[in-house]
């Protein structure tokens, strides 16, 4: 059994009954790796505007199309984006709130 210096034994529980498991943690460090890809985080600033297409996104943020499909994969595969159809175009949009507000708590931050 660990001997602490400073942690009590309720400390000690209350961050274990606090702590993540650890399947938690990755999903979250897969989460906020979104907010740290410079590309992915164009794609979020503009996504929190409106919802836009792949055409668009390219042309404001001067990236070419494959890019941004790739990096919007990536986003609906965390389930940061989804996309409804409009006629023969797809619209990205933000799947949750929560992703453009953490967005602007972390701009509030700096």
């Amino acid at each position: 059994m660990a001997e602490y210096l400073l942690l009590s034994e309720r400390r000690k529980n209350e961050i274990i009954g606090f702590m993540p498991q650890d399947r938690d943690i990755e999903r979250l460090a897969g989460y906020f790796q979104n907010f740290s890809d410079f590309t992915r985080l164009k794609i979020i600033s503009c996504l929190s505007i409106c919802d836009m297409c792949v055409g668009d996104l390219s042309n404001f943020l001067n990236i070419n199309q494959t890019t941004v499909s790739h990096q919007l994969k990536i986003l609906k595969d965390q389930g940061l984006v989804s996309y409804r159809r409009d006629g023969k175009i797809l619209l990205y949009t933000l799947a949750e709130k929560s992703v453009s507000d953490v967005m602007m708590y972390a701009v509030e931050y700096l």
